[in-house]
């Protein structure tokens, strides 16, 4: 697939953003709020298709949607067993008009077929206004087509407990160094495990949050590292070792107590409420964790009783800081043949904008994939990473099978089943 947005120009475009415009049916430009530009009357169904099992932010929309539209009927439905059955319900005479997709399918084989179904929505006549979307987060493929648009964004990094810093008078780290130092005092007031994080299994683990970010840096500015590490070439392993390393620093050092870190279940819910027990500084996790938090809240006994403020902010691997990994996480797709193809285009229109995608990103508390992440104070850190630390996987070429090698290598040496010096000759055997 062509990536033709360089990383350093579509970060630089994201800075001088505004608040996306409207754009008429014909696709130009205009300034004004979404207004409709097909017959206010218009009777009609719209279904939308996923893999979320209820989705309160879209239905939102849909009735926002319908204070315009009033006869457009919506409805959402959550599909088991999703990613294998898509190709089926689109062939299918019920097919939806708009459907999930996700980064991870774009130029796999297995989802050849589904995009087949799929309108381009860089085409001018669909009028999307996809300027309002980070430029690195949309993928084009080699006829510059954009077959799916994110919805929402993801990253890595970690949920820290302001008060807690307030409290003991230290200040969030951003460098390294910093890190070492501040969780070196947090153990001399007593806390046992500074940073926390899942642990259990590979999946979603601490030492895959730390690593991956590490892992792409590298690899980011080195095409011919990249090409081999793809490749799953045993040589690409010797670029894993700085992430490695990191991983087996930040646990050799203290600063995570990994025994504490196994008592965590799971990576969503069990992660949110051990960290709003209130005694963790800092807990390692990805975007899509931090999205649970707002509705745990009234779930914690502890968090309800003593609250506090917290914030998720990228985790300083380097001296010159931590790095935001910006990649999109649920995307949508429109299916070309499905029935009232012309209202569906009409209702993406009015969805990609600054306004409703923030507004979807704020109610589900995901990172919205439009230039303004400083909406909700949570996610605002990652608004003030510069330009040469941000970084888009799907633009650099970033492939799954590259991502299985260094969760599994970074899971096996931080659990200390395994050497650095193991893991890097181990490269492209994990499956």
């Amino acid at each position: 697939m062509k990536k033709s947005i360089s990383i350093i120009a579509a970060v630089c475009a994201v800075v001088s953003l505004t608040a996306c415009a409207g754009r008429t049916k014909g696709g130009s430009v205009t300034s004004a709020e979404f207004k409709p530009t097909l017959d206010t009357n218009t009777e009609c169904s719209i279904s939308v298709v996923g893999s979320y099992d209820n989705f309160e932010a879209l239905e939102a929309e849909f009735d926002r949607f319908n204070e315009m539209y009033p006869n457009v009927r919506f409805s959402y439905m959550k599909l088991d067993d999703y990613y294998n059955i898509l190709d089926t319900v689109l062939e299918s005479n019920d097919s939806p008009n708009i459907f999930f997709t996700n980064a991870g399918m774009f130029g796999n084989e297995k989802y050849t077929h589904i995009f087949e179904h799929t309108e381009n929505l860089a085409d001018a006549t669909v009028g999307l206004n996809l300027d309002c979307i980070r430029p690195g987060l949309i993928n084009r493929d080699e006829q510059d087509r954009v077959m799916m648009v994110p919805i929402f964004s993801r990253s890595y990094g970690m949920l820290v407990n302001n008060d807690l810093f307030e409290k003991e008078g230290l200040s969030i780290p951003t460098t390294w160094t910093e890190l070492m130092e501040v969780c070196d005092k947090f153990r001399n007031k007593g806390y046992s495990s500074p940073m926390m994080g899942y642990s259990a299994d590979a999946s979603s683990c601490l030492m895959y949050t730390v690593a991956y970010p590490m892992f792409v840096a590298t690899l980011a500015d080195n095409p011919e590292a990249l090409a081999l590490a793809n490749d799953l070439d045993p040589a690409a392993g010797e670029f894993m070792r700085p992430a490695l390393e990191t991983v087996q620093n930040l646990i050799g050092s203290g600063c995570v107590d990994l025994n504490e870190c196994d008592k965590i279940k799971d990576n969503y819910t069990e992660v949110i409420l051990r960290f709003f027990e209130g005694d963790v500084p800092m807990m390692l996790c990805a975007g899509d964790t931090v999205s649970g938090t707002r509705k745990r809240e009234s779930q914690s006994e502890a968090f309800t009783n003593s609250p506090f403020t917290y914030t998720f902010y990228p985790i300083p691997l380097t001296d010159d800081g931590g790095y935001f990994i910006d990649s999109p996480s649920v995307e949508f797709a429109v299916n070309k043949d499905c029935d009232n193809l012309e209202m569906t285009n009409e209702f993406m229109r009015f969805l990609i904008s600054n306004k409703e995608l923030n507004e979807m990103a704020s109610v589900k508390r995901l990172v919205t994939p439009t230039a303004d992440l400083s909406f909700d104070s949570v996610y605002a850190p990652f608004g003030k990473i510069s330009a040469e630390r941000t970084i888009s996987p799907e633009v650099v070429g970033i492939t799954d099978a590259l991502t299985v090698q260094i969760k599994f290598a970074s899971y096996q040496v931080g659990k200390g089943e395994i050497t650095v010096d193991e893991a890097v000759a181990n490269y492209g055997t994990y499956e």
